[in-house]
Order: C-alpha cells, then sequence, then structure tokens
C-alpha cells in the first residue's frame, strides 16, 4: 500500500464515499462512508447548534438517553396535530442536560422537526414542562398545536429547537368594528396577550371606557352610553 500523501485529494465528497478506520469496541478495520458519518453526528448532536436538541421518537416505556414520546404511549404516525402532552428524557442525543432551557422556553414556542425532512415538523406554544410522576429523568411537555405537517414515525430522529415566525415577532395590531350602537362590546383578538385598546366613534373622537382582559385572546369594553366605532388593539 502506497503511503497516504501520495494520494489525491478529493474535495467532491458523495454518500457513497468511505473511510478505512477502526471500531472501538473490537479495534477491527473498517469502512464508515460519508453518508453514514453525517448520520452519526446528526443523530447524536456532535455538531453544537445553539438552540437545538436531538431527540429520538419512540415507545413506551421510555428507557433510552435523548428519547421522547406520546405521554399517553408512543403510537406510530400521529399527526403533529394531534399532540398536546410528550414525555422527553432530560437529557439529548448529545448527552445534554436540556431541563433548565425547555423550562425557560415555557411561553414561547418550539418547532418539532424530523431530520432530513424538512417538511415533517410541527409548531407549538409550550404551556408546561414539569418532572413525570413515574420517573424523574423524564419530563412532561404540554402544549398547544399551531401548525405544521406531517407526523411523528417510530425510531425517527427529530430536532426540538426554539422558533419564532417573523410574523409572530411583529407588534400585531387588531382592529374590531362595533356596527351597532352598544354599551358593552365583547372583542375576540386572538393576539394571544393583554394588548393595549384604544376607542374611537363613528367621528373618530377617542372615548374612554372600562377595559376588562377575559383571557389572552378576548377582551370585554364597557361604556357610560352606547355607540358604534372602532377599538384598536395591540
Amino acid at each position: 500500500m502506497a503511503r497516504i500523501v501520495s494520494y489525491p485529494y478529493d474535495n467532491d465528497i458523495k454518500d457513497a464515499d468511505a473511510w478505512i478506520g477502526s471500531e472501538a469496541s473490537t479495534t477491527r478495520t473498517k469502512q464508515y462512508t460519508a453518508e453514514a458519518v453525517a448520520k452519526y453526528l446528526n443523530i447524536n448532536g456532535k455538531i453544537s447548534i445553539g438552540a437545538q436538541m436531538v431527540f429520538k421518537y419512540v415507545q413506551q416505556p421510555l428507557t433510552e438517553v435523548g428519547s421522547f414520546s406520546i405521554t399517553s404511549g408512543g403510537v406510530n404516525n400521529v399527526p403533529f396535530a394531534n399532540i398536546t402532552t410528550l414525555t422527553l428524557s432530560m437529557t439529548d442525543r448529545g448527552n445534554q442536560n436540556t431541563v433548565a432551557f425547555l423550562d425557560y422556553l415555557v411561553g414561547s414556542d418550539i418547532l418539532i422537526g424530523e431530520q432530513n425532512e424538512i417538511s415533517t415538523f410541527g409548531q407549538y406554544d409550550v404551556v408546561s414542562y414539569t418532572v413525570s410522576a413515574g420517573d424523574a429523568t423524564y419530563y412532561d411537555l404540554v402544549v398547544n398545536y399551531k401548525g405544521g405537517n406531517g407526523v411523528l414515525t417510530i425510531d425517527k430522529y427529530y430536532d426540538i429547537m426554539n422558533f419564532v415566525l417573523s410574523a409572530d415577532a411583529e407588534d400585531k395590531t387588531f382592529v374590531f368594528s362595533q356596527g351597532v350602537p352598544s354599551l358593552q362590546w365583547t372583542v375576540q383578538h386572538n393576539l394571544n396577550k393583554f394588548p393595549s385598546v384604544s376607542v374611537v366613534n363613528n367621528n373618530n373622537i377617542v372615548i374612554n371606557g372600562e377595559v376588562t382582559y377575559i383571557d389572552t385572546n378576548n377582551v370585554q369594553l364597557n361604556f357610560s352610553a352606547g355607540f358604534a366605532g372602532k377599538a384598536y388593539l395591540n
């Protein structure tokens, strides 16, 4: 065999290209393809990407580090839209402890996406993140589905990361029109927050009233006299 330095460099790497190496467990000489090395790096989180974690979707019971499942039991091909609660290992495939980071994301959005399948994903709002009752090395993640495409598949690997659409990051404004004069206006704005409220009548004169926030998506406006106009919420 010629000396390694005598072989030409190849910068056009293909998936089937191979290297010679030693298997750690047996010290035997083996071939490793570029595709296999890339897959190993991806599923084990060996390349650090900020705010990204790698987990394997499995059936319960959960026994594998870096695994997650539907809390009620892992089901194959479950639509992302049907997911409300997940149980995750406290460490991901890269052996990172994810507890503090996921706890910090409560109230924020996450994206769960299948590796190498960019169009298979789900976006969720994180409602809560608490230690599982049966095993302190696992945590229950309660989520609200916001959008996505596809299903979770058993034994596939998924990236979980903090995610914000540019539209979500903007300061949204909702305009409500009250066509019939009324003392009380009930406004469903779906801004998912307690917005500021400005009210004008049909002559664009500002009218002050009592604002009651029913929840983060609904508000009730009460006035001393009935009138028609618009409410601006942002």
